[in-house]
């Protein structure tokens, strides 16, 4: 099941990558693969659902193999509008020049990551020295880019601290690799944790957080640069009139683990391309 799932996601991504450029006819979507895909697609159902009520226009949904994919087909105009960590938003704005950042969650103003393990004598990061350790995604802002920055600022050089470092490629799959004892440690966002342990994913008596970071600016919805202006009020709108007071709404907030989204602007990621300069990450 999984390698057929696979198989059609690396199948859309390849048809999204030799599409052709064409007219807004629909609004085109997608996603940085930080969970699964099914995850992704059953997240996004609702929100696809309600934009097409609001912008009056059909929205299609195309989930891709890795984040290089959602920065490449901004780039490209083969994506209208992408959700985006800090990190691959900071990429793609330096490859287009124009990508604009419209709308954050709330949390994400001050997002956080968990470093976790199910070892019961460790309890702080020291201890950790010499053992493995699960990163989600090398281009992921809460599940590398961040907590690398903030542990080499407490002087621990991952590559010299940990005895082996591996890529799990995203935050459910690493949190899935501690429990199951195949790294010592990792590192995901808080966001996904809380979810995880919610839904029962995960033990808690198990897996249990040894440190946070300190916050930083994370997620957004993006959309390129040359969109119709018009079109990008609209959608900016829609994700703002998103009410928890409404049940409809709330369902959809609820699947984004948002409170509600707020607007956010370039400016909002200096520190993300910083922490990424200074982890070598960008040149």
């Amino acid at each position: 099941m999984l390698k057929r799932t696979l198989a059609a996601v690396a199948g859309l991504a390849l048809s999204l990558s030799i599409a052709p450029t064409h007219a807004a006819d629909a609004l085109r979507v997608s996603a940085i693969p930080d969970e699964a895909p099914t995850e992704l697609i059953r997240k996004f159902e609702p929100l696809g659902k309600y934009l097409e009520k609001e912008l009056g226009m059909p929205v299609q949904f195309t989930p891709v193999s890795d984040y290089a994919a959602v920065v490449e087909s901004l780039a490209l105009d083969r994506l209208d509008l992408a959700w985006l960590g800090g990190f691959t938003f900071v990429q793609t704005r330096l490859k287009t020049g124009d990508a604009i950042p419209l709308v954050q969650r709330e949390q994400d103003e001050r997002f956080t990551s968990k470093f976790i393990t199910a070892d019961p004598k460790v309890t702080t990061l020291k201890d950790l020295e010499g053992k493995t350790f699960a990163f989600g995604s090398v281009s992921s802002t809460s599940g590398s880019l961040m907590p690398r920055y903030f542990m080499l600022k407490d002087g621990i050089d991952p590559e010299r601290f940990f005895k082996r470092i591996a890529y799990s490629g995203a935050h459910d799959a690493t949190a899935a690799w501690v429990e199951a004892g195949k790294a010592d440690a990792g590192v995901l966002n808080a966001s996904v944790w809380d979810k995880l342990v919610a839904a029962g994913k995960v033990d808690p008596d198990k897996v249990r957080v040894i440190s946070t970071t300190p916050p930083y600016y994370d997620y957004n919805w993006t959309v390129r640069g040359n969109l119709d202006p018009t079109l990008v009020e609209k959608i900016k709108t829609a994700f703002l009139e998103l009410d928890p007071a409404n049940p409809e709404h709330k369902k959809i907030l609820d699947l984004q683990a948002a409170t509600r989204f707020i607007e956010t602007r370039p400016e909002n990621y200096e520190g993300i391309e910083e922490a990424a300069r200074a982890a070598g990450l960008l040149k």
